[in-house]
């Protein structure tokens, strides 16, 4: 009986292991191939995985180029490792910031046109409080309701200012967050160029030493 806890420990250690997932994301590039192996020569099962596709990394290849990888959506297939990230690319967070910017712009917005209001409403009240009037209990009920306006206005202003604060933070992310995607676009046009080039400089060598590394056929003389 005391064996069989350190077993069904271990037994659920195991488990948890095995159900582990390496998550990762396609990364800025905008269109990735997915492909039956781990090569350019294997055929295209999907055309292009849009950057930002969430994925879940089975297993990569020896030389750990490519990686076989399963889309939320049940699609399987291998891609270059290159194109994977642990994050969430910067064009999405960059849209997401974009976005949130745009509400707290809007909310800020409504803030200034209601605390204008209560100042209306404010001086309305106090103009009635000064000009004086026969009803002395509404005039008192009036005072009242012109505080609570006013605490309200205070609260109102002091969201404003907070709402401006985080505008501008978010703001400065954005613009953060943009230099960076357009950074990691020119790491990837380089590195495909380099690819490239690099192909390039093979086929021109293979050209060059393929024809001395086939033997040449002595030619027959007249005298044999």
């Amino acid at each position: 009986m005391r064996c069989s806890v350190p077993l069904l420990l271990l037994s659920f250690i195991c488990c948890a292991a095995s159900f582990a997932q390496d998550i990762r994301y396609v990364s800025d590039k905008q269109y990735v191939p997915l492909r039956t192996g781990a090569g350019n020569e294997y055929r295209i099962v999907h055309k292009g995985i849009v950057s930002g596709t969430r994925l879940t990394v089975g297993r990569t290849s020896e030389d750990k180029q490519w990686s076989e990888i399963t889309t939320d959506g049940g699609t399987s297939g291998w891609i270059r490792t290159q194109y994977l990230m642990s994050a969430v690319p910067a064009q999405l967070k960059l849209t997401e910031l974009s976005k949130q910017a745009e509400k707290s712009m809007t909310e800020s917005t409504d803030l200034k046109s209601e605390l204008e209001i209560l100042r209306a409403q404010q001086a309305e009240l106090l103009e009635k409080l000064t000009t004086g009037g026969s009803d002395f209990d509404a005039v008192s009920q009036e005072l009242a309701q012109l505080k609570k306006i006013s605490g309200k206005s205070v609260q109102l202003d002091a969201d404003n200012r907070r709402l401006v604060v985080q505008t501008e933070n978010l703001r400065s992310e954005a613009e953060m967050l943009e230099s960076e995607n357009y950074r990691l676009q020119e790491k990837l046009d380089s590195e495909d160029f380099f690819n490239g080039a690099m192909a390039v400089l093979l086929g021109v060598i293979i050209a060059l030493v393929a024809p001395r590394l086939v033997p040449k056929r002595r030619k027959s003389s007249s005298w044999a």
